[in-house]
């Protein structure tokens, strides 16, 4: 094992929200860090996009690399993704070889274990694709089912396509099986049998709210229309018709911000944020967020505050900018409140009070 090299670095400042915030640097010196999960208060598992899988102890300050047998292609935006935890299994998702230059979102599971997990595949986004964008991936496990993001993969109007998985939000079960009330089963039998809702670009953000049973998103949007969102059984954000307020990069018109008949937004961002992962926090450390989304930004390096009612946008706050660099994961010690996220910096950040 290696030692951990732990940072006692530690500093606050008076946030624009006018409370003390601290920040320690716990890890320094990943590379290329995109996820973390809790495997309890004092171990924690964290992904590169390089493709390792790193086991930290924070309390005997050790750390090791957990071997594994992925076929992953860490390429542009791609490579080894989220990471969940979860009754002694690991989730994972990744870009996956599936040759002739041809990648998918894949979602893997695998018995946890220190030094060596022998993954299998449980979903694949079918068609593959050669392309280095918009793999989304991100995973968020609500009572027996597996919800995956798979991102449009710069593909456009194959999110309105429900014959092919990139564009849609998956539902599984957690050994891979197909739940029999997915929409296909209800309304939408020409539907894939995983897809649970069409019409998203590249959800990099997706988590459980403990205070309705909902999941919420975060989808980045092209130049401008990133937004902040409720999955809805069968439903439809509107991808390429819509353009949420954005324009294609050369400038031209997308389509409208919103019309009737698709999936309305909580909150849009024009321009864009470059809106990154997110979580409904609940805990002790910071109690008067109760409730809020808490989302990340990568383009300004910013964590922003969003507090809303069912569908309703109430108000938007920023925490604080700049302050660990790019953040691409954020995660809350459930025993403690506090939060934990990781920057492009290859920095794992404690925030707390």
């Amino acid at each position: 094992m290696k030692k951990l090299i732990l940072f006692f670095y530690i500093f606050s400042f008076p946030s624009l929200l006018a409370s003390e915030i601290k920040f320690e640097k716990i890890f320094s010196n990943f590379n290329k860090p995109w996820s973390l999960s809790f495997i309890d208060r004092e171990t924690i598992i964290v992904t590169e996009k390089t493709g390792k899988l790193i086991f930290l102890d924070l309390a005997k300050k050790d750390m090791n690399e957990i071997q594994h047998n992925l076929s992953i292609i860490s390429l542009g935006q791609g490579g080894l993704l989220d990471v969940v935890y979860h009754n002694n299994e690991i989730y994972v998702s990744y870009s996956e070889n599936r040759g002739n230059r041809k990648t998918s979102t894949s979602v893997a599971k695998g018995t946890f274990n220190k030094q060596n997990i022998k993954f299998k595949n449980i979903f694949r986004a079918e068609p593959p694709i050669e392309s280095g964008y918009h793999f989304g991936s991100r995973l968020v496990i609500k009572d027996k089912h597996l919800y995956a993001t798979a991102g449009e993969r710069g593909q456009g109007m194959i999110a309105q396509d429900y014959t092919k998985h990139p564009g849609s939000i998956i539902r599984i079960n957690l050994d891979g099986t197909i739940p029999f009330d997915n929409p296909k089963f209800k309304n939408n039998s020409s539907w894939l049998p995983e897809i649970f809702l069409i019409g998203v670009r590249n959800p990099q953000g997706m988590a459980l709210s403990p205070f309705d049973n909902n999941i919420y998103l975060t989808n980045h949007g092209a130049k401008g229309g990133d937004w902040f969102g409720k999955a809805n059984f069968g439903e439809n954000y509107g991808w390429k018709i819509l353009g949420w307020g954005g324009t294609n990069y050369t400038g031209t018109k997308i389509g409208p911000k919103w019309k009737p008949g698709f999936t309305k937004a909580i909150k849009y961002w024009v321009p864009s944020i470059a809106v990154s992962a997110m979580t409904i926090y609940k805990g002790d450390t910071f109690k008067e967020w109760n409730g809020d989304a808490l989302v990340t930004s990568l383009k300004d390096q910013s964590l922003r505050k969003i507090t809303f009612k069912k569908n309703k946008f109430l108000k938007e706050e920023i925490i604080f900018k700049g302050n660990i660099g790019r953040i691409r994961d954020i995660k809350i010690q459930n025993e403690t409140g506090d939060l934990y996220m990781i920057s492009d910096n290859g920095d794992l950040w404690r925030v707390y009070k």
